[in-house]
C-alpha cells in the first residue's frame, strides 16, 4: 500500500469520524441541560380577549411571547422589530409556537400599521394582537411576575415566556458565574426587555430554546428533570 492510498484512508477515517465524535460530544449536553425555571404558576388565558380575524386566540397548549404594547403601540416599534427579527424569526418553524401582543381596544388601525412595518412582506401568521379593556388586561399583567408596573398607557418593553400549561418560565437565579463565586444575592429573571438587544439575542434566545428542547423530550418520553419553581412569587 503507497503513501497516497495509506493518506487517503486516513482522511476517509477522519471525515467518518468526526461526525460521530462530535455527536457524541453533544449528546450529554441535550439529555442533561437544566430546564427553564417555573417563576410563576398563575398566568391567565385570554378569555375576555378578541382577535383581529375573531378567532379565539389562547394561552394554552402553546410556548407563547407575552407582551403588551399599550395605547399607542407604533411607538414601541423599536422594541417590537427586535422582538421580531430576534426572536419570531428564529422560532417561528417551531410547532405550537406564537407571539401574542396585548393591547387595549380601538387600537386596530395603529396595530395593522405596526404589522406592516415589521413584516416586510415576510409570514407573520404566528403573531397575533389581542384586544382588552383595560380592567383585563392589568388584570392578566398582574398574573405575572415582573419587576415593573404596566406604564400609564398599559405598555411595557418587556416580555414574558408562557408555556403549554399556563406557567411563566424564566430564570430563579441569573447571577453570572463571577456572582455566584463572590456570593453575591441572588435576582432572578422574569421577563426580557425588547429594547436589550442582548437580553433577547442570548438570554430569551437560549431560554427559549432550553424550552423547545424539554417538549421536545417529553414527547420522545426522554424528559426526566425536576423544574425548579419560585417557592415565593413576588408581584
Amino acid at each position: 500500500m503507497n503513501y497516497t492510498k495509506v493518506k487517503r484512508y486516513v482522511v476517509l477515517g477522519i471525515l467518518f469520524f468526526l461526525p460521530v465524535a462530535f455527536l457524541l460530544f453533544l449528546y450529554p449536553a441535550t439529555h442533561n441541560y437544566t430546564p427553564l425555571d417555573i417563576v410563576s404558576d398563575s398566568v391567565l388565558d385570554l378569555d375576555q380577549f378578541s382577535s383581529d380575524n375573531n378567532e379565539q386566540i389562547v394561552l394554552k397548549d402553546h410556548i407563547t411571547v407575552l407582551g403588551f404594547l399599550g395605547e399607542k403601540p407604533m411607538e414601541h416599534s423599536i422594541a417590537a422589530s427586535n422582538l421580531k427579527e430576534l426572536i419570531y424569526d428564529k422560532f417561528k418553524g417551531f410547532k405550537k409556537f406564537q407571539i401574542v401582543i396585548v393591547v387595549p381596544n380601538g387600537t386596530q388601525e395603529e396595530t395593522k400599521k405596526l404589522r406592516e412595518e415589521i413584516s416586510s412582506y415576510q409570514d407573520t401568521r404566528f403573531w397575533q394582537f389581542v384586544y382588552g379593556n383595560a380592567q383585563d388586561i392589568q388584570t392578566l399583567f398582574n398574573s405575572l411576575k415582573s419587576k415593573s408596573p404596566l406604564n400609564y398607557n398599559l405598555a411595557t418593553n418587556a416580555v414574558f415566556i408562557v408555556d403549554k400549561d399556563l406557567n411563566q418560565r424564566g430564570r430563579i437565579d441569573d447571577r453570572k458565574d463571577n456572582e455566584k463565586a463572590k456570593n453575591k444575592p441572588v435576582y432572578g429573571l422574569s421577563s426580557y426587555d425588547c429594547i436589550l438587544v442582548d437580553d433577547l439575542k442570548n438570554k430569551m434566545g437560549e431560554d427559549m430554546r432550553i424550552l423547545f428542547t424539554e417538549y421536545r423530550q417529553k414527547r420522545k418520553g426522554e424528559f426526566n428533570s425536576e423544574i425548579r419553581r419560585a417557592n415565593e412569587i413576588t408581584k
